[in-house]
Parts: structure tokens; C-alpha cells; sequence
């Protein structure tokens, strides 16, 4: 592979002024020196902005900057839009900053009679779950395939466009290779495609990084369900598909062992022989009580996987955990 900047340097602000650039473009006076750049960009600034309002401008005038109030990126669009962008990788929003940074745009549009636009752009992959809460705070959000689709509807020769556009379709392209890499071949990319086609194909509650002593692992989590004072559910932890309960504070080793004597017994009357204890029984907030291993739901380590048999099993453990708690 050729060098590419952005495989380089990896961190957001690398990304941040890639995107701050391309708004510079968007400048009628930046025409003379590009103006397929300058095409784009402009119709960069109005993607921007239809998606919070149903305008179609004539781009005029646009400045733009980073770090505005420890905001990424800011645009002023026309002295007439003010567009505010939260431009993140693999990392997600955290500590109110959302919240934050409209409150203090929204003041300063207010004083200077501007059009509030705020914009979340995510080029890593992140839950349903945690992109609606983004959208619950008043952000709009482009993700990673909206992005590439637009940058791909430009013939643009210039280095540092090809190197972004290249950079965010390797992105795409790891994350998709479960669909044709073999099980046992399967990184954290592949882990992270698989883990984003379950979140548009069932209820999943959330997935992401869980921490643990022995260097942690990408986690995804759904079907909750209530037993007693506690909530038992699946978990599948980048390979085994776990039957969990939590949050447990108390008397951890009693409803852990009540747990696995139900889901046992009716694992038997199931017929269910790939359900098993877990090598080691924990006794923390939430625990694993019993497992599936990966070959028994995802497939064989030399299989490519077939995405429908697996939703069907993943189907077929919900239910079964339904029936748990309705013979209990």
C-alpha cells in the first residue's frame, strides 16, 4: 500500500483538520485554486446544513476553525449559519460535552443572530443505542458510510482527499471482511462489522469495549430479562455467547448457583447439550453463569459465516431463555 497521512497519523485531530480543510474549500474565493475541491466543499456545507434545516443556500462567505470553546470544528456559513462539529474516531461523547458545547453555540447565535447546525460525524462504528442518545441531545449525525458515499461522487486528484477518502474505505472494507474471512481469522474490525449487523437485525440493548483483567474484550448484550430481584440476559464476549445475570451485590455464589440449576434443567429438557458451565464461575456485579462456545452458535473456526443460521440460533437462545423464566 502506498503511504497514506491518515494511516499515519491516526488521532482525531488528524481527521479534525481533514474535515476543517475541506470547509475552507467551500470558500467562493478558494474556487480559483481548485474548483472540484471547492465544489465539494460546498456541497459539503449544505449537506451540513439540511440536515437540521431544510434550506438550500448559496454559499456566499464560509470561515472556519477548531477548537472554538474546545469545540472540534466550527464553520460560519453566510454570517447566517453557524455550524458546530463533534468529530470522533473510535472513541464516543462523553461528560456532557454535547450539552455543552450547544448550550455555549446556542448563546453565541443568539447574540449573533446565527442558525445553530450541529453535527456529530463518526468515521469508527458505534451502538444504535449510544447514536440515539447523541441524537436525543439535539445533534444530527453523519456516519462513516454517509461520508464515504459523498466523497465518492468526486473525481478530486488532490493527495490529501484521496489519502482521507482511501483511509475511511479501509475502514469499511475491515469491518466487512466477517462476512468473508474465516472464523478464526476474525480481528477486532471483523468483531465490530459482526457486532454493528446484529445492531440492525434484533433488539440489542448496547455493545463496546468491556474491560477486564486479562486485557478485555468487544462485548454485545440483549435480551433482558427479569428473575427475581436481578436481570439475566446474553452476552457474547468475542467468541463464547454467555448466559449472564446482574447486577448481583449480594449473596453472589446463591443466585449465580440458583441460576445455573434453572438454566441447566431446562437446557436438559431442551435437549440443549451445547450449554455448559464455564470453565471458571466469577463472583462479581455480573456474572457468567453459563456459556455456548463459538463453534456451537457462530461456526466452526475454518467456516465463513452464515449470517441467517446465526441469527436464527441467536433467535432460538432468546426464546429459550423466554422459556426459562416462564417455567421458573
Amino acid at each position: 500500500m502506498k503511504p497514506n497521512i491518515f494511516e499515519i497519523s491516526t488521532k482525531e485531530l488528524t481527521q479534525d483538520g481533514f474535515i476543517t480543510w475541506l470547509l475552507m474549500w467551500a470558500d467562493p474565493d478558494n474556487k480559483k485554486y481548485d474548483p472540484k475541491l471547492n465544489e465539494c466543499g460546498v456541497d459539503f456545507v449544505k449537506l451540513l446544513i439540511k440536515k437540521q434545516y431544510n434550506h438550500n443556500i448559496e454559499i456566499k462567505k464560509v470561515e472556519t476553525g477548531r477548537q472554538w470553546e474546545h469545540i472540534d470544528i466550527w464553520a460560519d456559513v453566510n454570517e447566517e449559519y453557524f455550524i458546530i462539529i463533534e468529530d470522533k474516531t473510535f472513541t464516543s461523547e462523553h461528560s456532557n460535552q454535547l450539552e455543552t458545547y450547544k448550550k455555549i453555540s446556542s448563546e453565541w447565535c443568539k447574540e449573533n443572530n446565527r442558525k445553530l447546525v450541529c453535527i456529530y460525524l463518526k468515521t469508527g462504528t458505534e451502538a444504535k443505542s449510544s447514536l440515539k442518545i447523541v441524537a436525543e441531545k439535539g445533534f444530527s449525525i453523519i456516519e462513516r458510510f454517509e461520508l464515504l458515499n459523498f466523497l465518492k461522487n468526486y473525481e478530486i486528484s488532490n493527495n490529501i482527499y484521496v489519502d482521507f477518502l482511501e483511509k475511511i474505505n479501509n475502514l469499511e472494507n475491515a469491518e466487512k471482511a466477517y462476512e468473508t474471512k474465516e472464523i478464526k481469522n476474525w480481528d477486532w474490525s471483523c468483531w465490530t462489522g459482526f457486532y454493528h449487523f446484529l445492531d440492525t437485525q434484533m433488539e440489542i440493548i448496547d455493545w463496546q469495549y468491556v474491560a477486564n483483567p486479562t486485557g478485555g474484550f468487544l462485548g454485545i448484550w440483549w435480551h433482558f430479562l427479569e428473575w427475581k430481584e436481578y436481570y439475566v440476559y446474553l452476552q457474547i464476549e468475542q467468541g463464547n455467547l454467555c448466559f449472564k445475570i446482574g447486577e448481583v451485590y449480594e449473596n453472589h455464589s446463591d443466585a449465580r448457583n440458583r441460576w445455573f440449576e434453572i438454566l441447566m434443567e431446562k437446557a436438559k429438557q431442551k435437549n440443549k447439550t451445547e450449554i455448559i458451565k464455564p470453565s471458571r464461575f466469577g463472583s462479581g456485579t455480573y456474572m457468567t453463569v453459563a456459556i455456548v462456545e463459538i463453534k456451537n452458535w457462530l461456526g466452526n473456526d475454518d467456516e465463513i459465516i452464515n449470517k441467517e443460521n446465526v441469527l436464527k440460533k441467536l433467535k432460538q437462545y432468546e426464546e429459550f431463555l423466554d422459556y426459562c423464566i416462564k417455567e421458573k
